[in-house]
């Protein structure tokens, strides 16, 4: 059984939030962007998650977008906290993401080697050393609410060896727009459904 994320903002407060992102955005064309059906687990495990009204910048739209990459990859725009799906036609699906603090960031070109829906989580050795709290996590935390990897990850791998880094949800987010994570690119769990339901294992990733 599927189930619709509900939206409770206003008619007016929709309207006027709307003509403020056409100001902020000028010419450029925008379009809302539907939500995704949840499953039943979907639903049940984002009731516990906290919620978190985004900026109006890091909501999720599509937008004009010109690029060389062809549509199915994905372009993360680290300084400017932004995720795009590229479209066909000049168009994209654009996402607010937090990314990794500025010791622990990632850039480069990848290739989703796989998908997975509410994923367990290890922390690796090299974060273990970091903050050794996370000590009692070494053998593995099931996936859920109270996870880190959020409702879906992406496992980004270069020349079939993985990288260690994902594509992920959160269980923080109030996150997003920020730089805080230890090199992974979060989205909102709602935002990173939306993403892995239209990505291809394959697909080719690109962050900047």
């Amino acid at each position: 059984m599927h189930f619709p994320i509900m939206s409770y903002r206003s008619p007016i407060r929709s309207a006027v939030a709307l003509l403020a992102l056409a100001a902020a955005l000028g010419a450029c064309s925008y379009r809302g962007v539907p939500e995704p059906r949840l499953n039943s687990r979907d639903a049940q495990y984002m009731a516990l998650v906290p919620n978190h009204e985004l900026e109006m910048q890091f909501q999720r739209f599509e937008v004009d977008y010109r690029t060389d990459e062809k549509p199915g990859t994905i372009v993360v725009y680290t300084s400017d906290k932004l995720l795009y799906f590229v479209l066909p036609g000049g168009k994209a699906i654009r996402y607010g993401v937090g990314v990794g603090s500025e010791a622990f960031g990632w850039t480069g070109n990848a290739d989703i080697a796989r998908k997975a829906e509410w994923p367990s989580w290890t922390p690796p050795a090299e974060m273990l050393e970091r903050w050794p709290h996370l000590r009692n996590r070494a053998g593995g935390m099931a996936g859920g609410p109270a996870n880190p990897l959020g409702a879906r990850a992406l496992y980004l791998y270069q020349n079939g060896r993985d990288t260690l880094y994902r594509i992920h949800g959160t269980n923080e987010p109030e996150s997003i727009g920020r730089a805080s994570s230890s090199g992974c690119i979060r989205m909102r769990n709602v935002d990173v459904i939306d993403l892995f339901n239209r990505i291809k294992v394959g697909a080719k990733v690109v962050v900047r």
